[in-house]
């Protein structure tokens, strides 16, 4: 049988370098964790917010990210959010961190999460029409055709998960995690082949050439910072970048505990 290619075995490579957790992200995340002293991380990557300041087991697919989870991060179990190997309520908590677009099948990985824990599921996603970014809108517009295409609206989210709180997640001007919004005070970073690979959507465009010879014009001109003059001040922004906190039906049961 021939091993399964996964998204991150093509596109993963260097992937830590760029996509490091930022401190004031991963805060946000411990906090919406809340009491869960147990912790499976589901899409794991290369480990990025992962507490240490409680038990983590990580679950990824893909070989690639695992080789690339540094010595002393959280033991790694190769596995799909799919099928989680584990009983149910087997954690305090699960916590999915901008992965769930990527699942093969998001309600299938939604209800296992659901199921393996036993006080709450945390989830870092984006809602691509919450709020206008710039880099969309003005120079890659199908960037958001194709993640609406992705990413579960939190109305779809509802639906599965059930009740849901929802935290704007801001984000920093000096964002040290490369994603998508990362960069949007230092538009510079979108001309460099090494940030676009490492952002999943990039990926998937056909053709990244006139929008990056749109924005290299603007930079070069003065117009990307007259059109942006009112960002260059701002220390955070808010892109659409949402924690999603579902409680579990056991958690009026009593049940947070350590293990897992």
């Amino acid at each position: 049988m021939s091993t399964p290619t996964h998204l991150y075995d093509q596109i993963g490579v260097g992937y830590a370098t760029r996509r490091r957790p930022d401190p004031r992200i991963a805060a946000a995340i411990v906090d919406a964790l809340g009491p869960a002293r147990s912790v499976l991380n589901v899409g794991a990557g290369a480990g990025s917010y992962e507490p240490i300041d409680r038990r983590v087991l990580a679950v990824e697919p893909s070989p690639e990210m695992i080789r690339q989870r540094p010595s002393g991060s959280a033991p790694v179990i190769q596995a799909s959010a799919t099928a989680l190997p584990f009983p149910d309520a087997a954690f305090d908590a699960t916590l999915a961190v901008l992965t769930v677009h990527h699942w093969p099948d998001r309600p299938r990985g939604l209800a296992e999460l659901r199921r393996v824990a036993r006080d709450r599921v945390v989830i870092l996603t984006w809602e691509p029409d919450a709020a206008s970014f710039w880099l969309v809108d003005d120079y890659f517009p199908d960037l958001v055709t194709l993640d609406r295409a992705i990413f579960e609206p939190l109305d779809a989210l509802r639906r599965l998960l059930g009740p849901i709180e929802v935290r704007p997640v801001p984000i920093p001007h000096d964002c040290v995690d490369g994603f998508l919004g990362a960069y949007w005070r230092r538009p510079e970073a979108y001309l460099d082949a090494g940030v676009r690979g490492a952002i999943s959507t990039f990926t998937k465009l056909a053709d990244v050439e006139p929008g990056l010879a749109r924005l290299r014009q603007d930079l070069a001109d003065g117009t990307w910072e007259r059109r942006n003059a009112a960002l260059l001040a701002r220390p955070a922004l808010d892109l659409g970048y949402r924690l999603l906190i579902s409680p579990s039906p056991l958690r009026g049961e009593g049940r947070v505990r350590g293990g897992g």
